[in-house]
């Protein structure tokens, strides 16, 4: 266009492309308020053909301590300012359900794992904190993988592709980083002091945009990741079927890891943090145990790399 290069993207027809098609905009639209930019400007739109028309950024391979300033960039986009007359395409975003706490429970059973008591009362009351809407909504991506975010020398970090975009509260997104981001068909598991300075970064940015703390807690998020089994299976497979119930019988690859690998990552992560949780304390125990009985029924369940992979 006047010679600049621009990335012109279509979605294409295919089910709840119109939605996802609006998403994506509302959101674009109410980032590109953040300074400095998280997202490609939205250089134009054309609603009939579901296309946009996006400034083209040109990424670099991402250093290897690229999560701390992912996880500040992801703050401030959570941060965006929620503009009522441009948020109406972005739904509340939607966590794990009685069916998912049932499903895993008979995985527990399944493997011969025995249930501790209060840990059904913990979980219900896991979904409702969940599904308790936080004081100050945040602008969540909805699938912030690697990939999803490009790396530039000189403007930061900017996220794109939000069909999946939604309002909620950011410690959902912010846990990606520790439960191995869920949605994604990558897991990385960073190095503890890595991690924990990405946590720390996102906190500080997030209370410099807001003037506020981060609300909730992460090991209800990584909790509620941890139950979900549509989190081991992508997009296109998710509301199919009872994932947890096919692992004792079938394994299956996605991305760099397999479900069962995937399983006994986030039961070890929820496991280490609600050991000292009492409102998590059963299911801490719980998760303990049950990842124990899977590296003992399956001992070749392999750890996941601490380097981010290249996009595919």
């Amino acid at each position: 266009m006047s010679g600049t290069t621009v990335v012109v993207k279509q979605l294409v027809d295919a089910p709840e492309a119109d939605e996802r098609y609006a998403r994506e905009v509302a959101a674009l639209t109410l980032a590109s308020q953040v300074a400095p930019p998280v997202v490609p400007r939205l250089l134009g739109t054309d609603p009939d053909e579901r296309v946009l028309v996006l400034e083209h950024v040109l990424p670099q391979r991402p250093g290897e301590g690229w999560l701390v300033d992912y996880a500040s960039a992801l703050a401030r986009l959570h941060a965006t300012p929620l503009d009522p007359g441009l948020a109406g395409p972005l739904p509340p975003w939607s966590g794990p359900t009685e069916a998912d706490l049932d499903s895993f429970l008979r995985l527990a059973a399944t493997l011969g794992v025995p249930e501790p008591a209060g840990v059904r009362d913990e979980l219900r009351a896991l979904l409702h904190r969940l599904g308790r809407p936080p004081r100050r909504p945040a602008l969540l991506h909805g699938d912030p993988c690697p990939g999803n975010d490009l790396h530039s020398a000189g403007d930061g970090v900017r996220f794109i592709d939000f069909e999946q975009a939604a309002l909620g509260n950011g410690i959902v997104e912010l846990a990606y980083l520790r439960i191995g981001f869920p949605t994604c068909w990558c897991v990385t598991v960073p190095p503890p002091a890595l991690l924990d300075a990405a946590e720390s970064a996102y906190r500080l940015a997030w209370r410099q945009a807001t003037g506020s703390d981060a609300e909730g807690e992460l090991v209800d998020a990584c909790a509620g990741w941890l139950v979900r089994g549509d989190a081991l299976v992508e997009r296109a497979r998710r509301g199919t079927a009872d994932h947890l119930a096919e692992l004792p019988t079938h394994d299956w690859t996605w991305g760099t890891g397999t479900a069962r690998r995937r399983l006994a990552h986030r039961l070890d992560v929820v496991s280490r943090l609600a050991r000292d949780s009492g409102p998590l304390r059963a299911l801490g125990a719980l998760s303990a145990s049950l990842h124990a009985a899977m590296r003992a029924r399956w001992p070749c369940l392999g750890a996941f790399p601490a380097q981010r992979p290249d996009p595919r």
